[in-house]
């Protein structure tokens, strides 16, 4: 299996809470005015991998943290979620940014995106909006964006804000 991807970082302070390494996908349908990586909004840039080899670069980092960004990951929710559920099963805490609502990300068809959601601890959810930016927010561009808790959410099927950074 592939993934289409804009790049793998490592050591990442600004992807959420710790030294990280992030997964940007590549192709995004938000085309939110004012972009943080317009560049990795076209579907057809990128490089295409294979999802082991992008596993293999994580474990081999040994970082435990991993976030998952883009680009828009839920447009490409089996090879996340089969990235994911390898890095779960070797203790990674799994973030990921997406453009959707948790609420729309729930009403989605496709059985990979639920399966991608229950492998993530922190989902930051939410176009950016540029009129509500604000630089002072942990872990967010604009302040419509929440970081949500998956697992609370996931067992009552409503999106709960992290205790651990409510503002």
């Amino acid at each position: 299996m592939t993934i289409r991807l804009a790049s793998l970082i490592h050591d990442s302070i600004v992807d959420g809470e710790g030294l990280r390494s992030v997964v940007f996908t590549q192709g995004c349908p938000h085309n939110c005015p004012g972009c943080h990586n317009p560049e990795t909004q076209p579907f057809d840039k990128g490089l295409v991998l294979d999802i082991n080899r992008v596993i293999d670069e994580v474990l081999s980092r040994d970082l435990k943290k991993v976030t998952f960004s883009g680009g828009e990951p839920f447009v490409q929710p089996k090879a996340c979620y089969e990235i994911a559920k390898v890095l779960k099963e070797h203790g990674y805490s799994l973030w990921s940014y997406t453009g959707f609502d948790f609420e729309v990300l729930m009403r989605l068809k496709d059985p990979y995106i639920k399966k991608f959601l229950s492998t993530l601890d922190i989902l930051i959810d939410g176009r950016f909006i540029l009129e509500e930016r604000n630089l002072t927010i942990l872990f967010r561009g604009s302040t419509n964006q929440r970081i949500l808790d998956v697992p609370a959410s996931l067992e009552v099927n409503s999106p709960i804000i992290s205790s651990r950074f409510k503002d």
